[in-house]
């Protein structure tokens, strides 16, 4: 069985769990996505980037 650690957003707390044990706060994959080179939705990422 293979899990994947998880980051909680809130407070950074690396967790193996869906929730933080210490906020509860729904926690994140803390893995960045796979990189593809015919990424079709990188213009558009790279452009809410630039806007944030």
């Amino acid at each position: 069985m293979s899990r994947k650690i998880k980051c909680c957003p809130k407070d950074g707390t690396y967790t193996l769990f869906s929730e933080c044990p210490l906020c509860g706060e729904k926690t994140r994959s803390a893995h960045p996505p796979r990189y593809s080179p015919q990424d079709r939705y990188g213009k558009f990422r790279r452009l809410m980037k630039k806007d944030a």
